[in-house]
């Protein structure tokens, strides 16, 4: 794979212009791996020795004993702490595309900064488990591939763009960070039905379970739950059933006056646009990802994904210049 020198500032790339310069310090993030495949995470031992399998290794294989009420009570008390303690948190992502993903790893460098992704799917990942067509191969344009490199993304260098030999590879491991970190909370299945505003800033979410959201036309009132946050960060994705869900709930409420929609194809266009289009969209939430196209009239790019992750890294230095992350706080996540 191609490595490059560590960097200690989020890259977004030449494409990134006007507004994004002014972001500079709030991009003064660690380029450094999370690679967690030799701690000890949860119940993986450390350094654990890789043992060749056999079938006579299998033979007399058993497991140790467990009663049905203790796996129910395993899965039920962690969850409903889960969405006790993340009830108020400080930033919420709605949806876990490749958007969102890359934002909440950077985020992921910042503990004390606790965030909620909710995923309207049960699988996250969004379109970014093939490339397009239904291929396996990722194309990332440089200078974007830079981040590769921090993630241990394997890839072939290009002369102006690099290829992963499946999405999957990518979003893999940027989920396995993410799920890792122990300031992040993934709530999968689960939808966005509404945005809670308080003097027209948005301050959190309305949610319920994603069977239950795509069947109220067929039964009666089944309320919902709600999240309060500090910042909203909406990577919803472009239009589709529950698509640039948060901009289009904000020009029904009058806090945006129009949506342009998603332009026809311009890749070189539509890369750097999405990035430099990347931002605070209304009080208190920033647009990120394919949403941006949606709400500011961005070209799609097509089967390219640099723009998912460097739109959803500035979404992450929005986020914590919003939050008044100071430039302590960001010399701490560079030495972690």
């Amino acid at each position: 794979s191609a490595t490059g020198p560590p960097r200690s500032r989020v890259d977004v790339g030449a494409g990134a212009r006007g507004s994004v310069r002014g972001l500079h310090r709030s991009f003064i993030m660690a380029m450094r791996a999370i690679t967690r495949s030799s701690a000890r995470v949860g119940g993986l031992l450390n350094a654990a020795p890789r043992r060749a399998i056999s079938v006579a290794s299998m033979e007399n294989f058993k497991f140790d004993p467990i009663r049905e009420s203790e796996v129910s009570r395993a899965m039920t008390t962690r969850y409903m702490k889960d969405m006790y303690d993340f009830a108020d948190t400080d930033v919420i992502i709605t949806g876990a595309g490749s958007a969102g993903l890359s934002c909440a790893y950077e985020l992921s460098k910042y503990p004390d900064i606790k965030v909620a992704i909710i995923e309207q799917s049960v699988s996250p990942g969004g379109g970014a488990w093939l490339g397009g067509q239904l291929m396996s191969a990722m194309i990332v344009r440089k200078p974007a591939h830079i981040w590769l490199d921090e993630l241990g993304v394997e890839y072939e260098e290009m002369d102006r763009y690099v290829v992963v030999k499946h999405a999957a590879l990518f979003t893999s491991t940027v989920m396995a960070k993410v799920l890792a970190a122990p300031n992040i909370k993934l709530f999968n299945a689960t939808a966005v039905e509404d945005l809670i505003i308080k003097n027209d800033r948005i301050s959190g979410v309305v949610t319920n379970w994603s069977l239950v959201t795509q069947h109220h036309d067929t039964q009666s009132c089944m309320d919902p739950n709600v999240l309060e946050s500090k910042m909203l960060v909406s990577a919803c994705g472009h239009d589709g059933p529950m698509g640039a869900f948060g901009v289009k709930r904000l020009q029904q409420v009058g806090l945006i006056k129009e949506l342009p929609g998603m332009r026809c194809l311009d890749m070189n266009t539509a890369e750097d646009a999405i990035v430099e289009l990347t931002q605070e969209i209304a009080p208190g939430m920033i647009v990120t990802g394919m949403e941006v196209s949606e709400a500011l009239g961005a070209p799609r790019m097509g089967p390219t994904f640099g723009a998912m992750m460097m739109s959803g890294r500035k979404a992450a230095a929005l986020t914590l210049e919003a939050l008044g992350v100071s430039e302590a706080d960001h010399q701490r996540a560079m030495a972690a």
